[in-house]
C-alpha cells in the first residue's frame, strides 16, 4: 500500500525548518555583537618593509584606532614572497579580529595569478575590510641622469641600449606591472631587477638603477628634496600631490594604471567586527587632518563599505589575471 504525506503536514515542517534557520542566524549574530572588541592588543601585519606606502598608511589608521578604542595597534612589517609572507600569516591567524593586514593590490589583485600555488589564497582566505587609499605610481629618475622630461629620458635610454634597468619592490607588484608596460611601449629593452622593499628606492637613488616606477607616497620627499626627479605619474588623470607632473598619457605613452592599498582579516572572522573595522577607519579617512595629509603623500583616500570592497578586490583580481597571463611574468 502507498503512503500518503498530508501536504499540510510538509508545510508546517518547511515553515518549522525556515523559522529555525532564522532564529539560528539572529542568535549567532546576537552572541557575535557581545563579543567585547576590541579588549586587548590588535596586531597590524604590514605585508612590505617599513617606509613604503603600505607601512604609512597602516601607520597613519593604527595610531588614530590607538586613540579612538584606547588599546594598543601595533605594527608589524612581514616583507618577503612579493607580500605573499603577511598574507599568509593573517590568513592562517585566528578570526577574532586581532591580527590584520595592510597590503597593497598586488598581493590580493596579481599574485594568485602570477604564483603556481599559494598556500593562503587571498581572494578565499582573507576577508576584505577596507580599502584604505588608491595610489599612482610615479617614474621616477636619479639625478645624476642628466634628463628632464620624458622626452629626453627616452632618447637617452635609446642612445644607451641595454643599459637601461628598473628597480621594483617585487615580481607582480604594481611598480613591476607599470614597469614592464612602460618598456614594452617605449622598446627600450630595460631589464627588470625586483627587490623586497625600498633598497630598490635606494639603488635608485646612487644612480645603480635608471629608473622605477614607484608609488607617489613612497618618494615624495626625495622628489622634494630633489634626490630623484619624476618625470611621470601612471594614472589618467594628475596626482593632487604632484600637480605639476605629467601624466604617461599627456607624454604620449598609452598607460593609465596605478595601485591601491587596503585592510584585511583572516575569513571567517565575525562581521559585526568587520563591520566594526570598516566602520572606524571609513570615518578616520574622512578626518580633514588625515585626508589632507594623505593627499599631500600623494595618495587619495577612498572610503568604501564592506560589501562595495569586497566586490572591488574580487573585480580587480579578474581585471589583472588576463594581464598577468600576457605579460609572462611567473614566480616561484
Amino acid at each position: 500500500m502507498m503512503s500518503h504525506t498530508r501536504p499540510g503536514l510538509c508545510m508546517h515542517r518547511l515553515k518549522f525548518l525556515v523559522l529555525l534557520a532564522l532564529f539560528w542566524g539572529v542568535l549567532c549574530n546576537s552572541v557575535a555583537q557581545t563579543i567585547p572588541f576590541p579588549d586587548k592588543p590588535i596586531k597590524m601585519i604590514v605585508a612590505f618593509t617599513a617606509g613604503g606606502t603600505s607601512d604609512i598608511l597602516a601607520r597613519e589608521v593604527a595610531n588614530q584606532l590607538t586613540q579612538r578604542w584606547g588599546v594598543s595597534v601595533i605594527i608589524e612589517n612581514k616583507a618577503g614572497a612579493a607580500g605573499n609572507l603577511g598574507t599568509e600569516l593573517v590568513g592562517r591567524a585566528p578570526a577574532d579580529g586581532y591580527t590584520l593586514l595592510v597590503t597593497s593590490f598586488g598581493p590580493i589583485a596579481i599574485n594568485p595569478t602570477l604564483f603556481k600555488s599559494l598556500s593562503v589564497n587571498p581572494q578565499k582566505d582573507l576577508q576584505p575590510v577596507a580599502l584604505l587609499a588608491e595610489v599612482p605610481t610615479v617614474m621616477v629618475v636619479p639625478t645624476s641622469i642628466n634628463v628632464n622630461t620624458m622626452a629626453e629620458f627616452l632618447a637617452y635610454a635609446k642612445a644607451n641600449p641595454g643599459k637601461s634597468n628598473y628597480g621594483s619592490t617585487g615580481i607582480g607588484t604594481s611598480p613591476h606591472m607599470t614597469g614592464y608596460f612602460f618598456s614594452q611601449k617605449t622598446n627600450i629593452g630595460a631589464i627588470h631587477i625586483p627587490y623586497k622593499g625600498a633598497e630598490a628606492t635606494r639603488d635608485l637613488v646612487a644612480g645603480r638603477l635608471q629608473y622605477m616606477f614607484a608609488t607617489v607616497p613612497s618618494v615624495m620627499q626625495l622628489i622634494k628634496s630633489d634626490q630623484l626627479k619624476a618625470l611621470a605619474v601612471s594614472t589618467k588623470m594628475r596626482s593632487r600631490g604632484l600637480p605639476e607632473v605629467p601624466t604617461l598619457m599627456e607624454t604620449g605613452i598609452d598607460i593609465a594604471t596605478g595601485s591601491w592599498f587596503a585592510l584585511f582579516a583572516p575569513k571567517n572572522t565575525p562581521m559585526p567586527i568587520v563591520q566594526k573595522l570598516n566602520s572606524e577607519v571609513v570615518k578616520i579617512l574622512e578626518l580633514p587632518a588625515i585626508k589632507a595629509r594623505l593627499v599631500a603623500q600623494g595618495a587619495e583616500p577612498v572610503p568604501m563599505t564592506v560589501e562595495e570592497f569586497s566586490a572591488f578586490t574580487k573585480s580587480e583580481y579578474e581585471n589583472w589575471a588576463p594581464i598577468v597571463r600576457a605579460s609572462g611574468a611567473k614566480a616561484e
